[in-house]
C-alpha cells in the first residue's frame, strides 16, 4: 500500500530557502500540512501564500532557532495553529568556514546558536507534544562534515558531530513514547550555504568540488519525504547522500 503524508503536520526550521523550502513543498506534495519557521520572515511568508494559493495548508512563524523563546513558539505555534505536530525538520543551520586561529569567534557562535541550541531547543519543545499524541518524527539535518573533519571547517564539524551524537542518543530515549528519530547528512548541496563566506572560502571549496555536479535541494528533501513517509515500525535512523562524484 502506497504510503504518504496526508492528514500529517510537519514542522521545518530553516524554511526561507534551499533544503527547507525544497522539503517544506515536497511535504505538500505529498499531503502534509506545514509550519515554516526561519529568521527572513518575508521569504517564509511568501512561500506559505503560495502554498496556500496553490490548496495547500502552510503557516509561517519568523523564528530565530538560537532563541530559546522564539524556539519553543515556533513549536507551540505550529501544534496550535495546525492541530497536531508529527514531524519536526530540524534544518535551520549555519556554515561559516575557516582556520581556528584568528578566526572571529562571533562566528562560532553563530553556527552553535543555529546548529546546535536550535536543534535542542525546537526538539525539546516538541517532545512533550509528540508523546501527548501518541507519537511523532524528528528530522536533525546534519551533514557529511559530521562524519569526516577537514582543516578549514573544524568548528562547523564540531556542530555537525555533536547534532549527530544528541541524535543517536535520543533516538534511544524517544522510541519508548513512539517517537522516531532520523539524521540525514547530505554532502555538497547546491544552496545558499557557502555564500555566507568569504570569497576566497567560496573559491576553495568552489576548487575542491570541481567536476562535481551537487546534490539539488530537491534531492535531499526527497530523502527527508522519504524517511518520514515509512510505516511505524520502520525507523530510518540515518541516511547520508553525497554527489555520486564526491569522493569524501
Amino acid at each position: 500500500m502506497e504510503i504518504d503524508l496526508s492528514g500529517r503536520v510537519v514542522a521545518i526550521t530553516g524554511a526561507s530557502s534551499g533544503i527547507g523550502e525544497a522539503t517544506a513543498i515536497a511535504c505538500v506534495q505529498a499531503g502534509a500540512a506545514v509550519a515554516l519557521a526561519a529568521r527572513r520572515g518575508d521569504r517564509i511568508d511568501a512561500l506559505a501564500a503560495r502554498i496556500n494559493d496553490e490548496g495547500g495548508t502552510a503557516v509561517a512563524v519568523p523564528t530565530d532557532v538560537g532563541d530559546e523563546r522564539q524556539a519553543r513558539a515556533f513549536v507551540e505555534q505550529a501544534y496550535e495553529r495546525l492541530g497536531r505536530l508529527d514531524a519536526l525538520v530540524n534544518n535551520a543551520g549555519v556554515m561559516l568556514l575557516g582556520a581556528v586561529e584568528g578566526a572571529d569567534t562571533e562566528q562560532w557562535r553563530r553556527m552553535i546558536d543555529a546548529n546546535l541550541y536550535g536543534v535542542l531547543y525546537c526538539s525539546h519543545a516538541a517532545l512533550p507534544v509528540m508523546r501527548a499524541q501518541g507519537g511523532g518524527h524528528i528530522v536533525n539535518v546534519s551533514s557529511v562534515a559530521g562524519r569526516i573533519a577537514s582543516a578549514g571547517s573544524a568548528v562547523y564539524n564540531m556542530t555537525k558531530w555533536g547534532v549527530n551524537g544528541f541524535s543517536e542518543g535520543l533516538r534511544q530515549e524517544a522510541l519508548h513514547a513512539g517517537i522516531r528519530v532520523t539524521i540525514v547528512e547530505p554532502g555538497a548541496v547546491s544552496t545558499e550555504l557557502i555564500g555566507h563566506n568569504s570569497d576566497a572560502i567560496q573559491t576553495a571549496a568552489a576548487s575542491r568540488f570541481a567536476g562535481v555536479t551537487p546534490l539539488t535541494a530537491e534531492d535531499v528533501a526527497n530523502a527527508i519525504v522519504y524517511a518520514l513517509e515509512q510505516p511505524e515500525h520502520v525507523s530510518i535512523n540515518e541516511i547520508l547522500v553525497r554527489p555520486s562524484r564526491q569522493e569524501r
